[in-house]
């Protein structure tokens, strides 16, 4: 793929002293080693940026931008709002970029685990943090009015504030220098080292005031404000969940997608190190490589996300002849829909979605269950949970493609 240039202010550096914060883990020479001046980034400001796309990706960036609005269309108008017990469609896709998105940080999940998650029904640690990453998502696309600091600062707290080791970082701006790569060798030997901690309120007020732009494509402010912020990388952890999810606050906020969450991150995890290259040169001064990822992306997500919606609405359709001959006012009919979004249940769970008795859900299960439509996953007696075969199959194979892709 040719990679048009696009020009964009690069960064600048500052000298600044380091000695390792636990001196006493390491040998002598490595203390050393780590001990010195290092160059932590400048970040330019972009609230005035300048934009000049050639002809030529300014069409590909409109291509792309019509797709992911043909395919949110697509997605309110299949189990949408509408619904009875809410909008499944809109939901799994939300599921389904939260746990590709977390895919890139090398944090895998099934869909089984995740399901059970959002149940409380795992102990699954990166089941867990992956679900962080779905309330992330929801408080991404919840954001009301403009993208502010503080709703930034809110989907950091939702992603992180059931992590044991990070909870009391969630929704704070870092107090300490972070770096880039390899490993513990501190800020001297890193790949990257993003700006010191005092100057990340500046960085992120002029990030949000070029956000805020309404004559920009909102692909490619999408794209440019995700670099910036993760160049000013302004938390101790999450910052490429966080991220991710604030590209999907941004298309919300400007109204290209208006119900859904198109997996644009399952996009960018069929080539990670293309996206991880994009950054590094958006950090150089060029734009253009991270517009032409994200715009490689929003095509891959409009495909590939209405190949899933297809797969799960045939799903839907071979559970509905499963159950011919039930009455279709019965409380298994109306359960149908949730079961996409949440393939995996447990009885409180379906009580609540039904906003029936226990006895009136478990009744709904033992039918679902008659039928082939259920599977009981524990072999218990009490605390029963049962899955959705066929939806846990669609997403599995789903987010293995993607992986696939990225090989």
């Amino acid at each position: 793929m040719t990679v048009i240039e696009v020009p964009v202010p690069s960064l600048d550096s500052e000298e600044l002293s380091w000695s390792p914060v636990n001196p006493d883990m390491l040998s002598r020479r490595e203390v050393q080693r780590q001990t010195g001046i290092y160059r932590a980034a400048l970040v330019p400001e972009i609230a005035g940026w300048e934009v000049h796309l050639p002809a030529e990706m300014h069409a590909d960036v409109d291509d792309a931008t019509g797709a992911l609005a043909r395919v949110d269309g697509f997605a309110a108008g299949k189990l949408g709002a509408g619904d009875r017990i809410g909008s499944p469609m809109p939901a799994i896709l939300l599921r389904t970029e939260s746990a590709s998105s977390s895919q890139i940080e090398q944090l895998t999940t099934s869909a089984l685990q995740l399901a059970l998650a959002a149940i409380d029904e795992t102990t699954k640690a990166n089941a867990t943090t992956v679900l962080g990453n779905v309330h992330a998502m929801e408080t991404a696309i919840g954001v009301s009015g403009e993208i502010s600091l503080q709703s930034i600062l809110d989907m950091h707290r939702a992603l992180l504030k059931s992590d044991r080791m990070m909870a009391s970082e969630a929704g704070r701006f870092r107090e300490q220098q972070v770096w880039i790569g390899p490993g513990g060798s501190g800020p001297l030997l890193a790949d990257f080292v993003p700006p010191a901690h005092r100057r990340i309120p500046p960085a992120m007020e002029d990030l949000v005031e070029f956000i805020a732009r309404e004559d920009l494509p909102v692909l490619v402010q999408a794209a440019v404000a995700h670099a910036q912020f993760e160049t000013i990388h302004p938390f101790a952890d999450g910052n490429g969940r966080t991220g991710r999810a604030l590209v999907h606050a941004i298309l919300k906020e400007k109204g290209l997608v208006t119900t859904s969450v198109i997996p644009i991150s399952a996009g960018l995890l069929t080539d990670i190190g293309a996206y991880f290259a994009a950054l590094g040169a958006f950090r150089s001064g060029d734009a253009g490589p991270i517009i032409a990822q994200f715009t490689r992306a929003a095509r891959f997500a409009s495909h590939a996300g209405r190949q899933l919606m297809d797969e799960l609405l045939t799903v839907l359709q071979e559970m509905k002849q499963a159950l011919a001959g039930v009455r279709r006012d019965s409380a298994s009919w109306t359960l149908l829909p949730t079961l996409i979004a949440q393939p995996v249940v447990n009885l409180s769970f379906v009580a609540a979605a039904l906003g029936t008795s226990q006895v009136t859900a478990l009744r709904a299960i033992d039918t679902l269950v008659d039928r082939g439509i259920l599977i009981e996953e524990t072999g218990r007696r009490r605390n029963r949970v049962w899955r959705q075969p066929g939806v846990l199959s669609v997403l599995d194979d789903f987010a293995d493609s993607a992986r696939r892709s990225g090989r």
